[in-house]
């Protein structure tokens, strides 16, 4: 099954078993069934709870969000996550706030799913990975797609949280398998946790690189190359929760050189916050800082070639890892 088949099924069961569950987005009816196919089938199955709206993200967010309020279920698609900066308040101000600010704890169950990322050549204001800018918001939770956590899992995690989460979903993906790792490496899971090491190997890793989903195909390419031609041992650790993000849990994981790969610019970003976390949990252990990988500060081209030297890729990552190494 593809990524994109795995949630399209996951929205399909939620809506099916939680009949207080909307959705709703831009295009997202039948025949179109959404940009990328994911809502495909579930207007037509679902005709009174699947709303196709105005394009207008910051209306489209406010209506999941009352939605929510009034004690429904809502999942809002961006048609691109560049977009969710025009529905930034109705996040930040409305959403996430309204948890915690009328005297008591208020159940929130709401979904903001946002495609995004660079690789298809879309250009500069449909191609940006913006996760950085919503880390450390009270009352709102961050999650990204990965071909390792089925989607029926993940957005039950979501909602359980009863407080509003927003789900990027990296576009690369959305053909790629669901849980294929080719060998020599051998998939794992830990809780919310995919661990991903050479098969077999009972050594302890050279560097592990902690990565989000949309990440995970580039660092298992550049994991490949770093065993074949420096005979490096890398493990890979993928959260589906970035934030607020479990750390003890990547703890038992860890080698003595950790590098966090991940595709916004620089600045603030969830990398940062997972080098503070493990700073402060283990940096007696570590040969070196964690050392952070990120895109070039540029805006993002079209041109596949120019494209490819702004986005982080294989050789990025290879690079990195062998830095770390060298300290």
């Amino acid at each position: 099954m593809r990524v994109a088949e795995n949630l399209n099924a996951a929205l399909h069961g939620l809506l099916d078993d939680d009949p207080t569950a909307y959705v709703l987005g831009e295009d997202i009816l039948d025949p179109y069934g959404g940009a990328f196919k994911v809502t495909k089938g579930l207007s037509s199955r679902f005709p009174g709870r699947v709303i196709g709206t105005p394009i207008s993200e910051g209306a489209l967010t406010g209506v999941a969000a009352g939605l929510a309020l009034t004690g429904n279920t809502a999942v809002a698609e961006i048609m691109f996550g560049d977009f969710v900066t025009l529905a930034f308040d109705q996040l930040c101000n409305f959403a996430a706030k309204s948890v915690s600010m009328y005297g008591g704890r208020l159940p929130l169950r709401m979904v903001v799913r946002c495609p995004t990322g660079g690789g298809r050549g879309y250009g500069p204001t449909h191609s940006q990975s913006l996760q950085k800018h919503f880390v450390g918001m009270p009352g709102l939770s961050l999650y990204e797609m990965s071909p390792f956590h089925d989607n029926r899992a993940v957005l039950a995690a979501m909602l359980e949280r009863c407080e509003p989460c927003v789900f990027f979903e990296d576009k690369i993906l959305y053909t790629r398998p669901m849980g294929r790792v080719d060998p020599p490496f051998l998939l794992r899971r830990d809780g919310d946790l995919a661990v991903v090491d050479i098969r077999d190997s009972t050594e302890r890793p050279d560097c592990v690189v902690i990565a989000p989903g949309g990440m995970a195909h580039r660092v298992l390419a550049a994991m490949r190359s770093l065993l074949v031609e420096q005979e490096i041992c890398t493990r890979l650790l993928v959260p589906s929760r970035l934030y607020p993000l479990d750390a003890d849990a990547l703890l038992p994981h860890l080698a003595d050189v950790v590098v966090v790969a991940e595709e916004s610019t620089a600045g603030g970003t969830w990398g940062s916050e997972v080098a503070h976390l493990l700073h402060a949990r283990v940096w007696e252990r570590l040969r070196g800082p964690v050392r952070l990988v990120h895109s070039r500060a540029a805006v993002i081209p079209t041109a596949a070639h120019l494209e490819n030297e702004v986005l982080v890729g294989e050789s990025t990552i290879h690079r990195a890892v062998r830095e770390a190494l060298r300290g």
